[in-house]
């Protein structure tokens, strides 16, 4: 019989604004095991914080914080000129905001994960890194950070005894270093149903994922994220949670 193997799905939510209703990130909270809330920035506003946490404290949801670039037009998913103590203040800040809709509805945080081009600067770059996890240490150090597997950011978390949980992405291309493929390069995503959920099989069970000159890279995963803005999001949650769970693949959050 096959070792039981745990891992958290984890979805970017929010990130519609106002009070309207959003059925796909309603459905998504029935198949994921954490959550990053959109904080204002790159996407959201206050009232989507506000009905976002207590969605996902209903369904038993770990909270996080997703700070991102304050860049609607472009969703916060262009790289923008930053010095590591403005990374410092718009990733405190942000955290602060979802933190006081968290507490309003007598809940936790759990994590934070940075969004988008924010995200993948501080995955590649040793001061931002610092600067991010000393955020995160000065707001609480007992949150967990979602991070990059094998990025920087993973070792100096590790290094001033930040929890981390190290990232996978079901739908992305890595480039041979271990990270992303840019989303300007035609084949970033996976949109092949079946090549996304075995990138997911494979970075659980044999810890390795395919990079996209056809080598193999080792990697430790704890978390797999799941885009929630694509036209095929939910079903592709499904078919992914179900095959994880025909795989003998518990899904669970990171404790």
């Amino acid at each position: 019989m096959d070792l039981i193997h745990n891992i958290d799905l984890n979805c970017d939510l929010g990130e519609s604004p106002g009070n309207q209703s959003n059925p796909i990130d309603e459905a998504l909270l029935h198949l994921i095991s954490s959550a990053n809330i959109a904080c204002g920035f790159h996407a959201g506003d206050a009232l989507r914080m506000e009905i976002t946490v207590a969605a996902a404290k209903q369904r038993g949801v770990a909270i996080g914080a997703h700070p991102g670039f304050e860049d609607k037009e472009n969703f916060g998913r262009i790289p923008m000129p930053i010095s590591p103590r403005e990374a410092y203040q718009l990733v405190l800040y942000q955290v602060g905001a979802l933190s006081a809709f968290v507490k309003a509805a007598d809940a936790s945080l759990h994590h934070v994960k940075l969004h988008g081009a924010l995200y993948n600067m501080v995955a590649q770059d040793r001061a931002l890194s610092e600067s991010i996890v000393q955020a995160i240490l000065d707001f609480d150090p007992k949150l967990k950070l979602y991070a990059l597997a094998g990025s920087v950011t993973v070792e100096i978390a590790q290094k001033n005894n930040l929890s981390v949980v190290q990232e996978g992405f079901a739908d992305r291309r890595y480039n041979s270093d271990g990270t992303l493929v840019s989303r300007q390069h035609p084949d970033a995503l996976i949109t092949n149903t079946e090549e996304a959920v075995q990138q997911s099989i494979d970075m659980i069970k044999r810890k390795t994922i395919r990079t996209i000159d056809g080598s193999f890279n080792y990697c430790q995963i704890d978390t797999i994220c799941l885009h929630g803005d694509g036209a095929h999001a939910l079903e592709f949650a499904q078919q992914l949670r179900q095959q994880l769970l025909t795989e003998n693949i518990n899904i669970c959050a990171p404790e």
